[in-house]
Formats: C-alpha cells, sequence, structure tokens
C-alpha cells in the first residue's frame, strides 16, 4: 500500500462513523441510504485525496460532499424511495434516551424540505457554527438563519410543543 492509501485508510477508520451518523439524520434513519451516500463520499474523497489534504482538510470536504449528495439525491424525481416505518429495526439504541421520542423528532425531521432537513441535521445534531454549515451547503449564512427559523416553525407545528433542545435526538 502507497502513503496515500494508507493515510486514507487512517482517515477513513477514524472518520467513517461520524459520517455514518451524520448520514442516517439526513435520511431520517435509513440505514440503506445512508450507507449509501457516505461511500459516495468517501469514494470521491480518495479520487481527490491527494488534492484535498493540502487544502481545505478532508473532513470539511467529505462533509460537503455528503451534504451534497443528500441535496443531489432528494432532487432527482425519478427515483422512488421506500418511506420509512414507525420501527427501525436496525438502529442502535442510545442508552438512556427515549426511543419514542426520538423516532417522533426523526419522523418531523423528515417531513422537512431538503435544505431545511439538512441545515437542522448540521445545525443541531452536528453542532456546526452558521458558517461551517453554511460553507457545507454553498450557501449565505442568512440563508442557513432563515432556513433554520422555518424549520424549528415547521418541526414546532408537526410535534405540536415547543423546541427547546434538540438535546434528547443526538
Amino acid at each position: 500500500m502507497s502513503d496515500r492509501d494508507t493515510e486514507y485508510l487512517e482517515y477513513v477508520t477514524a472518520h467513517r462513523g461520524r459520517m455514518l451518523r451524520t448520514a442516517r439524520l439526513l435520511t431520517s434513519g435509513d440505514a440503506h441510504w445512508a450507507e449509501d451516500l457516505v461511500q459516495v463520499a468517501l469514494t470521491k474523497l480518495y479520487v481527490h485525496w491527494a488534492k484535498v489534504r493540502r487544502e481545505d482538510g478532508p473532513a470539511r470536504y467529505a462533509d460537503r460532499i455528503l451534504v451534497n449528495a443528500f441535496l443531489d439525491e432528494r432532487r432527482r424525481m425519478w427515483r422512488h424511495r421506500e418511506s420509512t416505518t414507525e420501527v427501525m429495526h436496525d438502529a442502535e439504541p442510545v442508552p438512556g434516551q427515549d426511543q419514542a421520542e426520538r423516532l417522533t423528532v426523526l419522523g418531523a425531521l423528515a417531513k422537512l424540505p431538503r435544505r431545511q432537513h439538512a441545515v437542522v441535521v448540521l445545525r443541531y445534531f452536528r453542532d456546526l457554527d452558521v458558517q461551517t454549515t453554511a460553507e457545507l451547503m454553498g450557501c449565505s449564512e442568512g440563508t442557513v438563519k432563515s432556513q433554520t427559523s422555518r424549520a424549528l416553525a415547521t418541526m414546532r407545528d408537526l410535534l405540536h410543543e415547543p423546541l427547546e433542545t434538540m438535546e434528547s435526538v443526538r
């Protein structure tokens, strides 16, 4: 194996889990679609590895690819996706977490338009700031703020209660 491949493999080993968690949130718990998104991101990352490791760094690039892959997939009208059910058979339970509440929030998240969905995942689940979220999504900070505001208002309506924190669904 070359040094390039060794570096890439070390990166994947260290960051694949984080990428998969983000992808699962973006796909509202669809583990298979999440795996597909991560695979797309890792493949593109490998192709551009030499350039990426010198410039912005692989984590930022991989996150951007992941978000773009999600947004692009949602734009394709010809592709029909199965809808998720109330029960996520392959979801990994988090100790001390109310699974019913988590499923309710994920269900509300799934009903958001794709950009609002991505903003909520990046801002609240990944805990990224407005600037970083804007960079990953390729939009202005104002767009991130307005999409966040609209998304939270929609989720409040869907959940019929105020959203003070998203901590319980992380």
